[in-house]
């Protein structure tokens, strides 16, 4: 029984990790990123739930359900839409529980656009440039 439970919510274009821009976001496909983390997190008796789509409204959905599930806090990685994506940012703030939101890259060393992070605005914290240990990372502080 674990002690601790996460859901990881995944936004667009994350699908195609290991083949998109591996200079950027590393050789790993999420697959492997999901593996690893979730097994890290079971040694730590959390248990995970991974969750991802190229679809804004499914990612709302998403987070909405999320509400009333028994999820201890969330991780979200909302990729794109993390610069544009007032529904999500607004789906976040119903959710009442710890938010981080983690980036696989350091979005502020890259466009100028991608320094605005709308949703980490409902965000506890925000976690990035760390590649695939910001998942790591995030689900370690909430430990």
């Amino acid at each position: 029984m674990s002690s601790l439970k996460l859901l990881i919510i995944n936004g667009p274009n994350l699908n195609l990790l290991g083949s998109r821009e591996p200079e950027v976001y590393g050789s790993d496909t999420l697959e492997v990123i999901q593996n690893e983390t979730t097994s890290w997190a079971k040694a730590k008796n959390v248990a995970t739930e991974w969750y991802q789509s190229n679809i804004e409204g499914e990612i709302v959905s998403k987070i909405q359900e999320a509400r009333e599930a028994n999820f201890d806090g969330l991780i979200i990685n909302p990729a794109a839409y993390s610069h544009t994506s007032v529904a999500i940012l607004d789906a976040l703030t119903l959710f009442e529980k710890p938010i981080i939101e983690v980036h696989i890259s350091n979005t502020n060393n890259r466009e100028e656009f991608r320094k605005t992070k709308l949703t980490a605005r409902a965000s506890t914290s925000l976690l990035e440039g760390f590649g695939k240990k910001g998942y790591i990372l995030a689900i370690e502080s909430f430990l």
